[in-house]
């Protein structure tokens, strides 16, 4: 009886030992180069890209054409980020939402409206209604109609907006539909981040005239794609691997590849990490974990991967950004980074 019990001691032993050997194996393993190119959502600089989320979206009505240039105004290099649905007549709009409900003077899915309606009747995106989700997820009125106003309590109109040199306001009262294509043309060598809100046929629909665009007009350098929903991000690996794509194509995960890429670099077994995307979009925590470190940017970064913060509104939490070296800041507030970033220079 004796001799089994040292036997099972003895294999259990090596076996422990094995193990122990392929983790210092992995963990001194070389990490990959995920992003093969220079990668352009690093920081340019001693600060992260100040990042407008949906183009500063507490200052203007989020994803409209005027809360962009009012983002501008604010520092030119200003990174964009964007979310986008497909209409039913094939343009791709820039909307937080898959209805119309929230944001607008009318109501209903996107994929049923076309975008030639939304312009002939003047659809109004300067709206922040109050919703309520129904069985579907999906955002349907619930109150009456309520005009943007900024956090003093003043309503905004395009013509509020400091438009740049040689532009005027598209509406005088009026903020309208715009197109993921007006973004790319209005600012022409600015970073964006694209991410696509409808799933199913109509995300991937979605997507195929989103990579249309960016070929039209030579923007996969600057434009990274994102999504929620774990069939985009799978397809944007297989575009890539099948290699349908240019090489400059960059796209960003969803929740499942930032957690286990968190999960690896944690056991600091990030070397098994190897998707060939861009850069990590992150909260500053998660279920109770701290994601806001200078160890997790720091393994990113041995990949040759960015890593962009949202949504930071609190001047202190962006200082905190900035000392752990973060890629990316991204504000519903860009005036109020910018001046953080003005307290560096």
């Amino acid at each position: 009886m004796m001799k089994k019990k040292h036997k099972g001691l003895k294999i259990t032993a090596c076996v422990l030992a094995v193990l122990v050997l392929v983790y210092g194996v992995l963990a001194l393993w070389p990490r990959p180069t995920n992003f093969l190119l220079d990668n352009p959502m690093m920081k340019d600089g001693d600060l992260p890209i100040l990042i407008a989320h949906g183009g500063g979206n507490r200052e203007f009505p989020d994803n409209t054409l005027e809360a962009f240039y009012n983002a501008y105004s604010v520092d030119p290099r200003v990174m964009m980020e964007t979310d986008v649905s497909i209409t039913k007549d094939g343009v791709v709009i820039l909307s937080h939402d898959i209805s119309l409900d929230r944001k607008t003077n009318v109501t209903g899915l996107i994929e049923e409206w076309n975008y030639t309606d939304l312009m002939a009747q003047k659809v109004d995106f300067g709206y922040t209604n109050p919703v309520e989700e129904d069985e579907d997820g999906i955002n349907r009125l619930a109150g009456e109609l309520t005009h943007f106003t900024d956090e003093n309590g003043a309503e905004k109109y395009p013509t509020d907006v400091p438009y740049p040199a040689g532009v005027s306001p598209r509406d005088q009262q009026v903020f309208l539909a715009t197109t993921l294509e007006d973004l790319l043309v209005a600012f022409p060598d600015n970073r964006i981040n694209v991410e696509i809100k409808q799933y199913g046929e109509t995300g991937f629909r979605a997507l195929k005239e989103i990579l249309r665009l960016l070929e039209e007009y030579d923007a996969f350098d600057r434009v990274v794609l994102a999504s929620f929903h774990d069939e985009l991000y799978n397809e944007y690996k297989r575009l890539q691997k099948a290699g349908e794509v240019p090489k400059e194509f960059m796209y960003s995960p969803g929740v499942g590849g930032a957690a286990t890429f968190f999960v690896l670099q944690t056991l600091g077994l990030d070397a098994l990490y190897r998707d060939g995307m861009c850069v990590f979009q992150l909260p500053t925590d998660q279920y109770g974990f701290n994601l806001a470190t200078e160890g997790l940017v720091d393994t990113a970064h041995r990949h040759n991967l960015a890593v962009h913060y949202w949504t930071i509104n609190d001047k202190e939490e962006m200082k905190q950004l900035i000392a752990i070296g973060s890629d990316g800041i991204m504000t519903d507030y860009p005036h109020r980074l910018k001046e953080v970033y003005d307290g560096y220079q």
